[in-house]
């Protein structure tokens, strides 16, 4: 009984020192991924907001000036724009976290 608990205990252990080493050889692999890889991480994950939400803009103006009437098509689109912007990078950082799971696990 206690040779097993000695045995599941070392096992664990030897799991974490295996998980840690995988981890620091990535590191080392990837050593170019630091600051600079995350900067360029949020300001992609910025310009897929900014870019619907100015392309929305557009076509509310557009919209504004063909069609006048009772609501505002700038708001309207504004709106629609950023919530598609907002979808976009939530997909965009879903992928990258299920990327980033995956070589957790190799």
């Amino acid at each position: 009984m206690v040779n097993t608990l000695k045995d599941k205990a070392r096992k664990r252990f030897a799991d974490k020192v295996g998980m840690r080493e995988t981890r620091r050889i990535k590191a080392r692999r990837e050593k170019g991924k630091g600051i600079w890889f995350g900067l360029g991480m949020m300001g992609a994950i910025g310009w897929s907001i900014a870019v619907p939400t100015l392309i929305g803009v557009a076509i509310g103006i557009w919209m504004d000036k063909t069609l006048p009437g009772r609501i505002s098509w700038t708001l309207t689109f504004l709106f629609v724009g950023l919530v598609t912007g907002c979808i976009n990078a939530w997909y965009f950082i879903k992928k990258e976290q299920m990327k980033i799971g995956e070589e957790l696990e190799l």
